[in-house]
């Protein structure tokens, strides 16, 4: 029964979003079926604010992020990385907006600043992330106000707010809030700084690195490596070296390498050798990779091959190949026997990024054609077009009469034309591929053609994020 309740919950708070009638569940049906809450949710509808926010109160915590994911917001430049919001909401992946973004009505404004006093948790959740839609002169003197409140929460959920409003008139006041008691409320104040992107909060933010709450330290660390102030890079590096929280000190990584701070490449490429956390020695991989400075080749290499955690080794595979220097050829070629589908894929992307066309190709990218994962297949393909290497046309030939996934395939044909080929057995029966894609190929290919863009372009995963 509770389940049941629930479900009708969501049904009328995902309606409340989409303007489309709820689904009222009743006893008699089955529970088990499938509520399409995209359907009929067409960009641009107005949403009915006082009908949302009933239907919020009481809402249980899980169904009210899902319906906070469909008002939207998340990543940075929404709130899903925002240290304390209501629900205390994370993890969730995005969902893309699906309703007017436009200025709400001013009652509908005040019912929602309203809201942000509500003891309902979920109506609180809502009203701060449509009241961050809105722009920060019709909003922002009302959410400093509130910055001033005497309940810590409320303070908290102000500062949330300014921070997705983006209003730069609360650089001061949010730089007093570092200061607050509540520990919420420096971290989110810490977090807006870092939005709205004002020098003048650097130092404040840089004051926070010793903060006790390691909450606040990982805000405030972020928030300067989103303001790019290369004056912050030997603070950054003292956290990386010296913090005791993981998550901390992963962040200081992540700032470092989005800064593209070149001094901290020692201390990054100490932290991937040594660090004991694998999310710390990941992102410091990263950040070598993001720097691309020749002197990380060496720890870059050594975490390659030995590190523990597949996820490092992957990620320093990528950083090899970000910085396309030659000299990790061997390594990348070794890193395709790699236990880990993941890392023998990214090494096939890296090799490709060498790019010097005409080079031979390592006989680990060769077998790579008949891996068993399609992905690795697909980029070693792939990699082999980029090389251009006329000696790998056997290889690539041989996968092509056995390869049964069509983008594996064309990627292979790909390879295949850039590599010279010109066998016309070869090229006749690619002219009658049913692909019509294929049979292009094949034409152009007789004419000589050697770009054969787009084609399939595999790129590594999605690199980490603080």
């Amino acid at each position: 029964m509770q389940r049941l309740i629930g479900l009708t919950i969501a049904s009328f708070a995902f309606s409340s979003l989409s303007g489309v009638p709820p689904v009222v569940i009743s006893p008699g049906s089955e529970v088990g079926r499938t509520i399409n809450v995209d359907q009929g949710r067409q960009r641009g509808r107005p949403i009915d604010v006082a009908a949302l926010l009933t239907a919020a109160r009481g809402a249980p915590a899980m169904i009210c992020s899902l319906a906070a994911r469909a008002v939207g917001g998340w990543g940075w430049g929404g709130s899903i990385d925002a240290p304390y919001s209501p629900l205390a909401a994370a993890g969730a992946s995005s969902m893309d907006d699906s309703f007017d973004r436009g200025p709400l009505p001013a009652a509908d404004v005040q019912s929602l600043l309203g809201g942000l006093a509500s003891d309902d948790p979920c109506v609180r959740e809502l009203s701060i992330r449509l009241i961050g839609t809105q722009k920060a002169e019709t909003v922002g003197s009302e959410l400093m106000t509130r910055l001033g409140a005497s309940d810590a929460s409320l303070r908290a959920v102000a500062a949330l707010g300014l921070g997705l409003v983006e209003a730069q008139s609360a650089v001061d006041p949010l730089i007093r809030a570092l200061r607050d008691a509540s520990v919420d409320v420096r971290a989110n104040s810490a977090w807006a700084l870092g939005r709205i992107e004002n020098g003048r909060a650097v130092n404040p933010l840089i004051n926070l690195f010793g903060d006790d709450a390691e909450r606040v330290r990982e805000a405030a660390v972020a928030a300067v490596g989103h303001m790019d102030s290369t004056s912050a890079v030997p603070a950054l590096i003292r956290v990386l070296r010296q913090d005791n929280a993981p998550s901390v000190r992963r962040v200081a990584a992540w700032a470092l390498g989005h800064i593209e701070a070149r001094e901290a490449v020692d201390a990054l490429a100490t932290a991937l050798a040594h660090d004991a956390d694998a999310r710390v020695r990941e992102m410091s991989a990263w950040a070598l990779g993001n720097i691309e400075d020749r002197r990380s080749l060496a720890a870059l290499g050594a975490a390659a091959r030995s590190d523990a955690e597949d996820r490092v080794r992957e990620t320093a595979v990528w950083a090899l190949g970000n910085v396309e220097d030659r000299s990790a050829v061997d390594i990348l070629a070794a890193a395709t026997t790699d236990r880990s589908p993941y890392v023998r894929g990214t090494a096939a992307w890296a090799l490709g990024q060498m790019d010097e066309h005409g080079t031979k190709a390592p006989a680990g990218l060769l077998r790579l054609l008949s891996d068993d994962n399609a992905d690795v297949r697909l980029k070693a393909a792939w990699a082999l077009g980029q090389l251009e290497d006329a000696g790998a046309l056997p290889a690539i030939r041989d996968a092509l009469k056995s390869e049964k996934n069509d983008r594996v395939r064309k990627a292979l044909i790909r390879a295949l034309m850039k590599s010279g080929e010109s066998s016309q057995a070869t090229l006749t029966q690619l002219l009658s591929d049913p692909d019509p894609q294929v049979r292009e190929a094949a034409v152009r290919g007789i004419a000589g053609a050697r770009s054969f863009d787009p084609w399939p372009w595999p790129w590594p995963r999605p690199r980490p994020f603080p």
